[in-house]
């Protein structure tokens, strides 16, 4: 490993997560500083070579996609701590005692969103009464930091949080949380085929890319008309850039 990869981790160490492009031109700028080649299509074996010294640290770079947009991005894990207990600088036992809470919400809804009212209604009923502004204050924390997204009041975890808590989301929810069927990765913000004894999750990204040009689509699993909208993710990604 050499400087350039040490400037680069370094700096995801500060920021926590970057999507592929601006990994991309982190990656041009930590070699261009440090006079090493530069390849931008060679990303994931220079994430290697920094993970291959990061692993008796315990440590490591790993790659997940964004549910909404399927956009990949790069988070820096710490393999031996996997749950909420990698927050426990910056929040308070009950501040993450509210935050599982929010967990569980996400991860028995059928959307993969709770709404704000739903967890304002479970902070009361915690060890420790929290009052409404503290929580409202908590949530605008917890979404400054990356852990939550907000959107019309609604709130999802972030794709930080996915990556980050990867293990613990597995281990803690293993009979409720369901893989996609393309990408195997956790599913919260998904479709879900309608056929009672199937019931598989594919992402929307992943939807649009599987079923892309596709004059009938069919579930993978059990070849049933899919009954939803084939989501027009390129498009949407060119309007919000705009």
């Amino acid at each position: 490993m050499d400087d350039s990869h040490r400037r680069f981790l370094q700096t995801l160490m500060r920021i926590g997560i970057v999507d592929e492009a601006n990994a991309k031109q982190l990656l041009h700028h930590c070699c261009s500083t440090q006079n090493t080649s530069y390849a931008p299509d060679q990303l994931d074996n220079y994430i290697d070579t920094i993970n291959s010294n990061l692993e008796p640290m315990f440590m490591q770079i790993r790659k997940g996609m964004c549910e909404e947009s399927g956009v990949q991005h790069y988070a820096l894990v710490n393999m031996i701590e996997t749950d909420a207990t990698t927050m426990t600088t910056d929040y308070a036992d009950h501040e993450l005692e509210i935050f599982r809470k929010v967990m569980d919400l996400i991860v028995d809804s059928e959307t993969g969103r709770v709404y704000s009212t739903e967890i304002l209604n479970c902070a009361k009923s915690l060890t420790k009464k929290t009052k409404k502004r503290d929580t409202e204050e908590l949530l605008n924390r917890l979404v400054q930091d990356n852990w939550l997204i907000e959107k019309n009041g609604e709130y999802c975890l972030s794709t930080r949080c996915i990556i980050e808590m990867e293990q613990y989301i597995r281990t803690m929810y293993q009979d409720q949380v369901k893989v996609c069927r393309i990408c195997r990765n956790i599913a919260f913000q998904s479709q879900i085929c309608e056929n009672p004894t199937c019931g598989i999750k594919i992402h929307n990204p992943c939807v649009a890319r599987f079923f892309r040009g596709a004059t009938e689509p069919r579930c993978p699993a059990c070849n049933d008309v899919w009954p939803h909208r084939i989501p027009d993710i390129e498009a949407r990604r060119s309007r919000s850039s705009k």
